[in-house]
């Protein structure tokens, strides 16, 4: 798609390498058997055993373990909000929060303004100049095929409301297209055609498809964008809504879990199943094979398949009895909030989940959503959302105030800043310690200047020190504090 999305003019230009002389015999054996050990000495220093050694300025071996920090807590294992306080919780969230789609109450049929609507909405044309992944820039007459792409004008005036489940971890695109575009010429991590994922079992509203038949526009309780056909199946709304909600189930409550290979039944052989994905466990006999291997072993559940025509079937798969995964969702405590956290540490950060991970949103989103708690996708969302309780800080809330504020956190507690969310894990000797899915941070060195720590990964960090720039501490740039939960 490059030579389509791109000019010839924009085409990067290729690194010239130079030639070096090969060394050889009984040097370049000194030379290589030098490298080694330099190499393991150095590795050997980066790891050392003791717990107090920090990785990070302000951060230790120790901090790195969620038991340090459950150690901390008085009431680890307390409930914070039961399972009807959930219910309640996500019943509020859909009532109030704009940026949530409550599709099951869609009417029978589209209007084609609708549509249109939320197409657009999703699929702005670009106003600034993006780059390949080659670094070359893009083209109006690109952004003219990506735009007929969406084939607005053959939306029906009407049409019958469609629904379907995600029958495979599948990303959300901004356009019918797998280009990869970003804002400037070097990078090459944040796909900015990237808007996020939908998991397994997820249920979606079908409205339209792209004009190369191969792209669907699905609208998702918490996002609307453009999927790949094969991912979906499509079905009536009373199956799609009803597997929703099937009982008894399994949650994953790993970062990722995967079922079991079945090379009988490829459709549901090492599927990709997310933190806080919930399956229907289905009855099988215990002493009857399943897919060619004994069920004891592992948990039978019930997947959605799709057939050849697209539509949506359902199949027996097994998840392995060592998966992480838990009979309903886990129980919201500021413990299991901690462990939860964890289990993503040193992931690498995925912008709208790409790589088959997440990044800051979708890291606490998934955290929430194995106790079965509903937050928005994005963070612009989560920060002002009205179904949210929380702290709002402005220009007027002063740098005492905010310390203040951030002091009285507690664990579980999310923090805002423009673009990005952090967990609270505790205080430290005054400090709030945070863990957060992050391309980085910054630190004034000991004389004074910014240093830039490249992490692109979930860490733990202090909050206090982190610097936004030469002169702002980023807990001056704070937007939000919210607190999913009652105080008790």
């Amino acid at each position: 798609m490059n030579d389509v999305f791109f000019s010839a003019a924009g085409t990067a230009t290729c690194r010239r390498t130079a030639l070096r002389k090969r060394w050889s015999g009984t040097g370049a054996r000194l030379l290589t058997a030098l490298i080694l050990v330099a190499s393991a000495l150095g590795t050997a220093a980066q790891v050392p055993d003791d717990p107090a050694h920090e990785v990070l300025p302000g951060v230790t071996q120790e901090q790195l373990e969620p038991a340090y920090w459950i150690g901390r807590l008085r009431g680890a294992d307390q409930t914070i909000l039961d399972a009807d306080e959930i219910a309640a919780h996500n019943a509020r969230m859909r009532e109030r929060e704009p940026s949530l789609y409550l599709i099951e109450q869609l009417p029978a049929t589209l209007e084609a303004e609708q549509v249109r609507a939320w197409i657009e909405a999703a699929s702005p044309r670009p106003t600034r100049t993006l780059y390949d992944e080659s670094g070359g820039e893009g083209s109006a007459r690109a952004l003219d095929r990506l735009e007929a792409g969406l084939d607005l004008k053959a939306i029906p005036q009407t049409q019958v409301t469609r629904y379907g489940l995600l029958v495979r971890r599948a990303n959300l695109r901004t356009f019918p297209t797998h280009l990869r575009v970003f804002s400037t010429p070097d990078d090459r991590d944040i796909d900015r055609f990237q808007e996020s994922a939908l998991f397994p079992g997820t249920p979606v509203a079908v409205v339209h498809r792209s004009r190369d038949r191969r792209w669907l526009f699905v609208v998702s309780e918490t996002y609307a964008a453009w999927v790949e056909a094969d991912a979906v199946a499509v079905g009536g709304k009373d199956e799609v809504f009803a597997y929703a909600r099937r009982a008894p189930f399994l949650v994953v409550t790993g970062a990722q879990v995967r079922t079991v290979h079945t090379p009988e039944r490829p459709e549901v052989s090492d599927v990709v199943l997310d933190m806080g994905v919930r399956l229907p466990l289905a009855q099988w006999p215990a002493d009857e094979p399943l897919n060619g291997q004994h069920p004891g072993f592992g948990h039978v559940v019930e997947l959605p398949v799709r057939a050849e025509d697209g539509t949506l079937s359902f199949a027996r798969a097994l998840v392995p009895r060592s998966a992480d995964v838990s009979r309903g969702y886990l129980p919201l405590t500021r413990a299991n909030l901690v462990r939860q956290a964890f289990k993503f540490l040193g992931e690498r950060y995925g912008w709208g989940h790409r790589y088959d991970a997440r990044d800051c949103s979708g890291f606490v989103s998934e955290i929430y959503r194995s106790f079965g708690l509903l937050l928005p996708r994005n963070t612009s969302a989560q920060s002002r959302s009205p179904g949210l309780d929380g702290v709002l800080m402005d220009d007027r809330t002063g740098h005492e105030e905010r310390l203040r504020l951030l002091r009285q956190s507690q664990v579980g507690d999310l923090v805002y800043i423009p673009g990005h969310v952090m967990m609270v894990l505790g205080q430290v000797d005054g400090n709030t310690y945070v863990i957060h899915d992050t391309s980085g941070m910054s630190l004034l060195d000991d004389d004074g200047a910014l240093r830039r720590y490249h992490l692109n990964g979930v860490v733990v960090t202090p909050l206090l020190p982190l610097m936004s720039d030469a002169t702002t501490p980023t807990v001056d740039r704070i937007t939000t504090i919210r607190r999913i939960r009652h105080d008790r």
